[in-house]
């Protein structure tokens, strides 16, 4: 995807030069080179107290997402959030049928390192009607505020990661904290020590979330970072001359390190529901499941994101 082809919706309160700047900036988030800046759990500046954020700009980057830029309390410091931490978004919604507002509770990865200051992105994907958060989001005016909190549970697994060969099973919006973990791995030494080898579900080829980001980051680090994209509902007609279909038992078997690596693999799954209950099992569940259990990985080996 170009940087043409995405649409810029900036605050009327600023200046052309800075808001050239600022679209430089966002755009990064998706295009840039990758950054390792981490930061231990606990400092976020987004605590577990609900903090109000206001959206600064929308940037449009396919035609179902939209990549959000929200301001943080303190201006001149960094999110400072842990490596693939989530943070948690609420909105007070209609209720559907009627019958007034209710808060609406949505968790997000930020796209953004902690090398931006003042700021956070969050890639977002307009579900529609089954998505009332992110549709909300995606159409959100610039200036209005979302309010957002990050608690100990947001936590996920830390870098720098012990094991030196990883697997990265992703579907849609998933995408997001593997983005934080290649960060991690391609922006620091890791990258000479750590072979990645990710398989991306998506429905078709003009709405791969992070396209120009991933493909970008598998050219320049090609000795470290392998990516296979997987398309469900390309059409019959197209030119797309990648594989299609879903995530399955062959394309694992392919493309991810086997569990005969033992300690030193691990494999990282994040998607919608029917990917972690055909693959691994629910992500609330601790059990290995599904095709990763019969192909002989051991619970210790996935990470369910």
């Amino acid at each position: 995807m170009s940087h043409a082809s995405r649409k810029v919706l900036g605050s009327p309160l600023t200046t052309s030069a800075k808001k050239s700047r600022t679209m430089s900036t966002t755009a990064l988030s998706l295009s840039g080179n990758p950054v390792c800046k981490l930061v231990k759990p606990g400092e976020c500046q987004i605590t577990e107290d609900w903090t109000t954020c206001k959206l600064i700009e929308r940037v449009e980057v396919s035609p179902t997402s939209s990549l959000l830029r929200f301001d943080l309390p303190n201006e001149k410091e960094p999110l400072n959030l842990s490596t693939c931490a989530c943070i948690l978004a609420k909105a007070e919604l209609p209720v559907a049928g009627g019958g007034g507002d209710e808060a609406v509770i949505r968790p997000y990865t930020p796209v953004s390192t902690n090398d931006l200051v003042g700021n956070f992105d969050l890639l977002v994907k307009n579900y529609g009607e089954h998505g009332r958060m992110s549709t909300h989001l995606c159409k959100l005016t610039v200036g209005k505020t979302v309010d957002f909190k990050h608690i100990p549970f947001n936590v996920k697994i830390q870098a720098p990661f012990a094991q030196k060969k990883i697997g990265m099973i992703v579907g849609g919006t998933g995408i997001t904290p593997m983005v934080q973990a290649l960060h991690a791995i391609l922006g620091s030494d890791a990258a000479n020590t750590t072979k990645v080898s990710m398989l991306y579900g998506s429905k078709v080829s003009t709405d791969i979330l992070g396209e120009e980001l991933l493909e970008n980051w598998a050219e320049k680090y090609s000795d470290c970072f392998s990516l296979t994209h997987v398309l469900s509902d390309e059409p019959e007609d197209s030119s797309w001359s990648g594989k299609k279909g879903f995530i399955n038992k062959d394309l694992i078997a392919e493309h991810l390190p086997p569990p005969s690596e033992g300690d030193n693999v691990i494999v990282f799954v994040c998607g919608p529901p029917p990917m972690y209950k055909a693959l691994c099992g629910p992500r609330d569940e601790k059990e290995l499941t599904g095709v990763l259990a019969e192909m002989g990985y051991e619970a210790s080996q996935v990470y369910k994101f």
